[in-house]
């Protein structure tokens, strides 16, 4: 007789810019969370889903807990995070090989301790020093009582078979929650709106700050493909000229390759029209960040 299966959420936690969004992916195998270099890029809480033999993984991809900075936004991304952890089933602190900062001392005590916390140490392709790695697992493992330690790459594909057999292990036995060939729960049209916010981050650089989001205004879709008009919202005039770059160079590139993306999602011929609409301090007022559609 065959071992019944297990389903579960779970939930993967960590200071900003340790690499969850990119681990989450890995192991869905397919880009549901938008990855860049920046810090604090993740900011809704994103479902992702993948099924493995008889056992179903949820994953919940939260933003960054911030320590840093206040404001509407990081108020409410944080409120995410906390509220995460209060509803999984296993939770993933994801830390970077190596480092250790305030940031993620200070997520420590929001860590459950009524469910089983694995700790990911994660880049471990980029750490030099390999046999430093006991020394720094062993000063956090004395911090928490993690359920396994799992040492990771998420971007070489380095253990996350080991990984996810260790999340599977403390799932709960039970009937799986989505279609098996599901990967997540968010609409196509939020996903494009994601995709769009991806390529500002990536291909504007550190020049633009992150008052700035995506609403999909406008979504026509047959068979024949798909006509989508999207607004990049910003906060300040003087934001414009480094979205739309030289020409309007930085827009151009940023619809193109987002179309692209879209395209391989949609699996259909793609209209794209990208443009930019400012609303002034939108990103500290939790009214109009409800309004565009965050949690």
């Amino acid at each position: 007789m065959s071992a019944p299966g297990r389903c579960g959420f779970v939930a993967i936690v960590g200071r900003p810019n340790v690499g969850k969004s990119t681990l989450a992916n890995a192991m869905i195998g397919t880009k549901i969370s938008i990855v860049s270099r920046k810090a604090q890029t993740t900011r809704h809480r994103i479902h992702g889903v993948l099924t493995r033999g008889a056992d179903q993984f949820v994953f919940v991809d939260t933003p960054g807990f911030q320590t840093r900075h206040g404001g509407a936004m990081n108020r409410m991304m944080n409120r995410v995070v906390t509220q995460a952890l209060a509803e999984v089933d296993v939770v993933v602190h994801v830390v970077e090989a190596g480092k250790w900062s305030s940031g993620d001392a200070q997520l420590l005590p929001l860590l459950p301790t009524s469910r089983p916390v694995i700790l990911a140490v994660n880049k471990v392709d980029a750490l030099r020093d390999k046999n430093a790695m006991f020394a720094y697992v062993s000063r956090i493992t004395a911090q928490f009582p993690y359920a396994a330690v799992v040492p990771v790459s998420a971007l070489r594909d380095v253990q996350l078979g080991i990984l996810l057999d260790e999340i599977a292990a403390r799932l709960p036995e039970g009937e799986h929650l989505f279609e098996a060939d599901t990967l997540t729960d968010r609409p196509v049209r939020f996903i494009a709106a994601e995709l769009i916010r991806e390529k500002i981050f990536r291909l504007v650089g550190d020049e633009l700050p992150y008052g700035c989001t995506v609403v999909i205004e406008q979504w026509e879709e047959n068979e024949e493909g798909a006509r989508i008009a999207a607004c990049v919202v910003i906060e300040r005039q003087s934001h414009r000229p480094i979205l739309l770059g030289a020409g309007g160079l930085h827009m151009k590139r940023i619809a193109t390759e987002a179309r692209q993306d879209i395209v391989e999602l949609l699996g259909k011929p793609v209209f794209l029209d990208v443009y930019i609409k400012v609303r002034k301090g939108w990103s500290d007022r939790e009214a109009a960040l409800r309004e565009l559609g965050y949690e």
